[in-house]
């Protein structure tokens, strides 16, 4: 078993359980050997077909060739097997031709892929998000004809949003749906950083665009979204004549670069044709669903690149003899391993506790999700929607930054090997670094977080997450008190600085909110206190099984001593990001832009 076959099995199995979903109604039938069959299917798919090519892809970008993007053929090849394995519709409903897999289980599956490949993985990660906003809100007959080719991986899709003088502020965007006599709509404008906007290895590529219906009011409240493929499919499926969508160059990015980045232009010949999802005006709301699904897959990239950086780093540190320990004086004893010196092991271990909380946060969060719509108790699903509202912001924005940090230090460990290309731990970092700004900065999520979802519903996404802080803390054995007294504290300390921000905002919405991207990251440090003391719980009560001398108990005892650095070293500096939030400094608001010399 992997490294990180047994991390998944930790936090699926031992932590959120997710073997007793079982008995719930929909996967009634299934079973924890469906579920390991399907993750150790991934995990040889991604070996097979995704790692090898993964240094390739990203030394062999795609090119723009006469109008058109092309990929190295192991992109295609890998697609392909994806495709036929079935993940693509792994998680739909059994009538449409899925296996009904639950969502954590479908997202550790993905995990392995991100892991070995995440340039590559970009093409299905976001078709899968396109197909589920069409599995809502499409019209029966658009599902009819489309899902079919999207499961069959003969269409892939892509989200649509950004345009070039726009950027984050979708209520601005330009582009311009007109209506045509047969129900369809005209589509004209310009779309850039589309991932996965041109191709070479799918037949035809469905286009989510948010667009403005001619005549819709202004900002949010008039963008409408639409279906918009590259080829216009004939009524037997088959693909039929070019649609007016033309790729207008390829955008060169510093990771991920085996994934176009593409601008697009609709509508030079006319119009490009489009059909409605949902209601009109109401695009926006729409897209979330896209939009915070790829907020969580973006947090699991995030943590699936950190972990492969942890690991290996930590296989070059067992092996990679250098020094001596400073209470060794003679110049003539052998060398150790750099995994023996202090701050290389304070490096690993900061890691591990980065990529495994960022890890473990993401599945808490595909749970959640899982509750939402499967828990037979409504008021666990509701409870479960309140938590994964609140908590998004976070999911995307804490894995982004600190895997930043552990890819970071991964590169440090291997010293002047790390940023060679001869060890894939500088790749890595540059593929890390897009995710704080996919799917949004983190000023946009902390403004997100600080203004709208601490106050979602008079508060009731925030009362219960404080809640499920404290019970965990008052669950826990006496070993792990001192890490209980310190999560109590950080829970205690963000209610506080949470009441206060919340109040500013009344009188002084512009200084309370300057300090949104330190609340959330104040906010996601306190919440990995509260995923590291479940990972702690579980395993203290793991080793009173655990056979000694065992691999099991050296894994649960590196999750406690995990858990002990994080609260040791990373939860205590939340106190400093409380007492800067309280005060409210309005430097930062009151410095002008001639200042800037």
């Amino acid at each position: 078993m992997s490294v990180l076959s047994r991390e998944l099995d930790f936090q699926l199995y031992e932590c959120l359980k997710a073997d007793s979903l079982t008995s719930r109604d929909r996967y009634h039938g299934q079973s924890k050997e469906d579920y390991a069959s399907v993750l150790s299917a991934a995990e040889r798919l991604a070996g097979d077909y995704f790692a090898p090519h993964y240094a390739k892809g990203d030394a062999n970008e795609p090119q723009f060739v006469e109008g058109a993007a092309h990929t190295i053929a192991e992109t295609g090849e890998a697609w392909r097997a994806f495709a036929e394995a079935g993940f693509l519709s792994a998680h739909w409903d059994a009538e449409e031709g899925g296996i009904q897999l639950p969502e954590p289980v479908f997202r550790a599956a993905m995990a392995h892929f991100f892991t070995a490949n995440v340039a590559t993985m970009g093409y299905p990660f976001l078709s899968i998000g396109a197909a589920n906003l069409l599995r809502t809100f499409g019209s029966e007959e658009l599902k009819r004809l489309y899902l079919p080719l999207m499961a069959s991986g003969i269409c892939a899709g892509t989200m649509a949003l950004t345009e070039p003088g726009q950027g984050s502020a979708l209520g601005d965007i330009k582009t311009v749906a007109e209506p045509a006599d047969d129900g369809s709509y005209r589509i004209s404008g310009h779309k850039m950083f589309i991932s996965g906007g041109d191709q070479d290895f799918s037949d035809n590529i469905v286009h989510m665009v948010l667009a403005r219906i001619k005549g819709a009011p202004a900002g949010v409240k008039g963008i409408s979204l639409f279906l918009v493929p590259k080829f216009i499919p004939r009524a037997d499926a088959s693909r039929g004549e070019r649609n007016d969508v033309a790729l207008a160059g390829l955008l060169h990015k510093m990771g991920w670069r085996n994934t176009t980045s593409t601008v697009l232009s609709f509508g030079e010949k006319g119009g490009a044709t489009g059909w409605l999802l949902g209601e009109p005006n109401r695009g926006l709301a729409h897209m979330f669903q896209l939009m915070n699904e790829a907020r969580i897959g973006v947090g699991l990239i995030a943590a699936c690149l950190a972990y492969r950086g942890f690991t290996e780093s930590l296989a070059y540190a067992r092996e990679r003899p250098q020094g001596r320990l400073p209470s060794c004086k003679n110049p003539l004893s052998p060398q150790v391993r750099i995994i023996e010196h202090a701050d290389v092991k304070r490096l690993l271990l900061t890691q591990k506790a980065y990529a495994e909380g960022a890890l473990a946060l993401c599945l808490q969060a595909s749970a959640w999700f899982e509750d939402q719509h499967s828990h037979p108790d409504q008021t666990r699903r509701e409870l479960a929607g309140h938590l994964l509202d609140l908590l998004t912001p976070v999911v995307k924005s804490w894995p982004s930054r600190y895997g930043c940090r552990s890819n970071d230090m991964a590169i440090q460990v291997l010293g002047g090997s790390g940023y060679t290309r001869e060890y894939p731990v500088e790749q890595l970092y540059r593929d890390q670094r897009l995710n704080p700004i996919h799917e949004g900065t983190e000023a946009i999520h902390g403004l997100d977080l600080l203004s709208r979802k601490v106050r979602q519903a008079d508060g009731v996404g925030l009362r219960a997450f404080l809640n499920l802080m404290r019970q965990e803390s008052d669950a826990a054995e006496a070993p792990l008190q001192v890490l209980a007294q310190a999560l109590r504290q950080g829970a205690d300390g963000l209610e506080a600085v949470t009441a206060k921000l919340v109040a500013a905002q009344s009188s002084q919405p512009d200084l309370a909110l300057a300090h949104a991207t330190e609340y959330l990251d104040a906010f996601g440090r306190v919440t990995q206190g509260w995923i590291w003391l479940k990972q702690a719980r579980v395993a203290h009560q793991a080793l009173h099984t655990a056979d000694k001398g065992s691999d099991a108990l050296h894994y649960y005892r590196g999750k406690l001593q995990a858990a002990r650095h994080y609260f040791e070293t990373e939860l205590p500096l939340v106190h400093v990001q409380f007492e800067l939030l309280t005060s409210l400094p309005g430097t930062t608001l009151e410095m002008k832009d001639e200042f800037f010399l």
